[in-house]
Formats: structure tokens, sequence, C-alpha cells
């Protein structure tokens, strides 16, 4: 699919207000090229026998860019929250994404804009367009973050909870300096992940995602019969259906799950650019809905067996819980299966992420520049840089938990649900509906006051931790 040109794009600034809300994203008969980019746009230059993205690709690749870390941080989530209102926050967080992202079309189709900053800049100029760039690059930049440190604590071992857990190469050969972290995450970093962060258009991706896929449910399968045994023979009991409240800072604590579970599901940033690619533009929204459904089962699934599991026992990364006796035969078989299976699908699950973070990059300070897939050595160097800089913040941070709140309270949020509210709110078209705009009413305010409470909460443990170690 093609972006419109600038006279194209003006001719549509007020359109008839009898659209149809499943036109396509952007006009067939638009000039290929923008002059100007707009971050996450799609790829400009296709090869001349690409005829399009199948639905099930498609599919397949929203599903990966949702279901990447997040899925190791639910049974967290479900040990603060409880398991009854853990499920039901999850599912509440994937029908706002679902229609933030409904929303989020529409002004799309209307608007001609063929990506989510062409949105933004419709409705708020440059600076909206450059704000919403900045927000995919901090988001994207803690999300692959968040991966390369759940490689390393499967790989090399974690200490971040205060205990041990020792890793996979750690336990077949004891502590070396090739099986220190830095090390085993650079030499996975330059084999793996490096090569394939080198993709140039998404849909290529489609057989890695769909391993990936597969993978996660290798995860949830084993997990789930794990805890199946477990609970036949009565080591283990029924999790705690509610949040277990003994004084108002455990009130407050419930609000540090929002930022995860927002994080967990913000996939706006690669919606337009999946769609651009399907061969049937008009089904982009079917997709969103098949892979939100899919995600949002998994995701389920995955906290009430991790937390039956291991209770309040549960680790922020429940894959460092996979490092001990599980109390059934082949324990330390499935152990290994669990954690290898699952770092294996976040190294194929990386590049899905990265695609949207070199394009904003490349947007946000190259506009005017040559498409990004034409130069080579632009095209090279930002993806280096983009993979030393995570590779950096992967060594330096320590918990999966604490990236998750940083970049779930700050862009995650903005991009799942204010901005789109926001572009609903300013309505540029004068589309907006009364329920559009009740919604996204809705969505801003909850959204702030739930990151607002989660952040004051971060920082008063953090306070408290200090001040207790000082004492």
């Amino acid at each position: 699919m093609e972006i419109k040109s600038p006279d194209q794009h003006n001719a549509t600034q007020n359109p008839p207000r009898n659209y149809h809300k499943d036109a396509p994203l952007v006009d067939e008969n638009a000039p290929l090229v923008p002059p100007n980019k707009t971050g996450d746009d799609l790829e400009t230059t296709q090869e001349q026998d690409f005829n399009g993205a199948s639905f099930s690709g498609a599919v397949l690749n929203l599903s990966t860019t949702i279901i990447g870390a997040g899925i190791m941080s639910m049974p967290a989530a479900m040990r603060v929250l409880g398991l009854g209102l853990g499920v039901a926050v999850i599912v509440v967080v994937a029908v706002l994404t679902e229609a933030s992202i409904e929303m989020l079309l529409r002004f799309s189709r209307i608007s001609g804009s063929g990506c989510y900053g062409g949105v933004m800049g419709d409705a708020f100029g440059n600076r909206g367009r450059k704000l919403l760039q900045v927000c995919v690059i901090i988001n994207n930049v803690g999300v692959l973050i968040v991966y390369m440190i759940i490689m390393g604590d499967v790989l090399s071992g974690t200490s971040s909870s205060g205990f041990h857990h020792a890793g996979i190469l750690e336990g077949w050969f004891g502590e070396q300096w090739w099986t220190g972290r830095g090390f085993v995450v650079l030499v996975t970093t330059l084999a793996v992940l490096a090569p394939l962060a080198f993709s140039k258009r998404i849909d290529t991706l489609r057989f890695t995602s769909a391993l990936a896929v597969a993978l996660a449910f290798v995860f949830l399968l084993t997990a789930a019969g794990i805890a199946v045994v477990k609970l036949a023979n009565g080591s283990i009991g029924m999790p705690r259906l509610l949040p277990d409240l003994t004084d108002m800072h455990s009130v407050w604590k419930l609000f540090t799950v929002v930022p995860v579970l927002v994080m967990s599901y913000v996939c706006h940033f690669n919606v337009h650019t999946i769609g651009n690619e399907l061969k049937d533009s008009l089904r982009i929204q079917s997709v969103v809905q098949t892979s939100l459904a899919l995600c949002s089962s998994v995701y389920v699934l995955t906290s009430f067996f991790g937390f039956l599991l291991f209770g309040d026992s549960t680790q922020d990364d429940v894959l460092a819980n996979f490092d001990t006796d599980l109390g059934i035969p082949y324990s330390s078989l499935l152990n290994y299966l669990v954690r290898i299976t699952y770092a294996l699908h976040l190294m194929l699950v990386f590049p899905i992420l990265f695609h949207p973070l070199r394009l904003n990059v490349d947007g946000l300070f190259f506009p005017s520049a040559m498409p990004l897939v034409s130069d080579n050595s632009r095209f090279a160097l930002i993806t280096l840089g983009l993979i030393s800089l995570v590779y950096l913040g992967a060594n330096f941070i320590p918990s999966i938990w604490d990236a998750f709140q940083f970049t779930g309270a700050t862009a995650a949020v903005c991009l799942g649900f204010i901005f789109p509210a926001a572009i609903a709110l300013r309505d540029p078209q004068g589309i907006a509906t009364k329920k559009d705009k009740i919604l996204s009413m809705f969505m801003i305010c909850i959204a702030a006051f739930a990151n607002l409470v989660a952040i004051y909460s971060d920082a008063y443990a953090l306070f408290t931790k200090n001040a207790y170690r000082s004492a």
C-alpha cells in the first residue's frame, strides 16, 4: 500500500461525512515515495514480486509484537492482584486496546495517513508526530532491553531478587568467565539478534513469528502440564483470587501492575505497517481482533498456571523460578525445556520490535533523507547503534519489572491509550462520535491516574528500600 502525496493529503482535510469505516488505510493511486518521512511509515521500496502479506502471516506478526516478554511478567502481576482480579484486568486492558486501535485505524483511513505518525501529525502537527516517534523509541528500547535481560536470566542466571538463580550454562558448566551474563548476552546478540535485525521488510519475518508463537505455546503447555501434575498429587493448592491488602501501601501497590499490563499489549506502532503489507488492507481490524483474542488467552492461561505453581514466590521474571526441583519426575529436563523454548521465542520476537524502532529513529533524526531501505550505510549504522544501546541497557538494568514499570508508565501508556484518545478528542476531520469522546476521556483519565499512582508507589518502595539498607 502507498502513502499519499501532500496535495492528496490536503484534499482529505475536509472529507465528506459519509465515509466508509472499512475504507483502505491509504489511497492506492497515491505516489509511492513521500517527500517527508513520518517515522513508522511503511517500507517505500518493495520487491517487485511481493504481492502482499496473508491474513495468517499478519496475525502471527502482530501476535508476536504483543506476546513478547509480557507473558513472563503476568504471573508476577497475579502475585500482586490475585488471580481473580488479575484475569479481569487482563481482559479489560485487552478490550480497551482493541477500542484504541479501532479508533486509530478509523482516523487513519479518513485522513489518508498510512502510519501512526501520520495520524498524530494530522491531529497535532509536526510536534505531535515527533512526540509519537520519541515514545515509540522509548517503548521499544525498553521492551528490547527486557528481552535481553530475560535471555541473560535464562542462559547465565540472575540475582535481582536477592537470591541467585543459576542460568542454563552456569548449571551445566559452573561459574566460568564465558558463562557470565555480559559475555553470554554479547555472543547471543552478535550470533542471533543482529542477523535477524537486518531484515528490511516485516513480512519476511512471518516464518520466525510462526515459530515464536509455537514456542510460546510449548512454554505454556509445559507449565500447564507441570501445574496439573502437582495439583493432582496435592503438592500445591489453588492460588489467591484477590489481592492481599494489609495497609494503604499494599493498596497503592496494586497500581504498579497497570503499566506492566499496558506495556504487554502495546502493538499500535506495528499495526499500520502490518496492515499496509496485507493483500487486503480492509482485514486489518480482523487481524487486530484475532491477535488480541489469541494473546489474551495465552496471558490468562500463563498467569493461572504460573501463579498456581509458585504462588507468592513467583519471581518478576517467572522463568527464574524454573531452576529448582519441581517435585515431579523429569523435573530437571522440564526446567530446561521451559527456559530454552522461551529464550528462543524472545530471540525470534526481537526483530519484530526492532523494525519499527529503527524506522522511528530514522524518521526522527533524518526526516528529509532518502528512504532508509535505499541507503544501506545509514541502515547499517542505525541498526548497529540501536543494538549496542539495547545491549548496554540490558547489562545495567537488573530486573524486567523495573524496565516494564518505567517504560509502561511513560511511553507505553501514551502509545496505547493517551495518543489514540487525544486524536479522537482533537477530531481534526470531524468524525468522532459521542461514544468515541466519552471512551477517550475515560482512557486518558484512568491511564493518567493509574500511572501517577504507580510512579508514586515505585518511588516510595525505592526510597524505603534504600533507607532500610542505610539503617
